[in-house]
């Protein structure tokens, strides 16, 4: 095979391995907000994905859009960007993992609170989607720190065990 069809079936490897992680990580980030919810009921009222697309101009009736299951109400648009987040910033680890494995240290946790970082204490409070930093809760803030090492180490493993399984007969 060619090295460069080589490396692009490689490529190509780490996105679908990266999007398959993403999926299932965006799940295991769900079951860590339920232990360690990382915010009060009357601040996840409107929670930080609802209040985003609100502030770029969808409706709050768009946002707080739900499914009825179990005689409750899913909110399923904030599950697409919880997900879309997750899918997307699997796929990169997987992706920058190829041309710089550095950035897998620590299993994907140094990677994991360095989103967490940059998100929650910086990006997101900038743009008031979230209060400051310094006006979370230290609840938010040991959920929120936790829960993206656990979630970017489910990428780490999920992601290395579906890449080394597509590439398997490309070596």
């Amino acid at each position: 095979m060619a090295l460069k069809k080589k490396k692009s079936s490689k490529l190509n490897a780490a996105v679908k391995a990266g999007l398959v992680a993403g999926l299932v990580s965006g799940l295991v980030k769900f079951g860590w907000e339920n232990v360690l919810p990382p915010r009060t009921p009357e601040r996840d009222a409107t929670n930080p994905p609802q209040k985003l697309l609100q502030q770029m101009g969808v409706s709050e009736s768009a946002t707080h859009a739900a499914y009825r299951y179990s005689e409750q109400d899913m909110p399923w648009v904030s599950y697409l960007v919880h997900f879309g987040f997750s899918a997307s910033f699997a796929v990169l680890y997987q992706v920058l993992a190829q041309y710089e494995p550095k950035i897998k240290a620590g299993g994907g946790s140094v990677f994991g609170l360095t989103i967490w970082s940059a998100f929650h204490l910086g990006i997101m409070p900038a743009m008031k989607t979230v209060p400051a930093a310094k006006d979370q809760p230290m609840e938010e803030h040991i959920s929120e720190a936790l829960g993206h090492i656990v979630w970017m180490w489910t990428n780490d493993v999920i992601g290395d065990e579906i890449y080394h399984r597509l590439i398997k007969h490309i070596q």
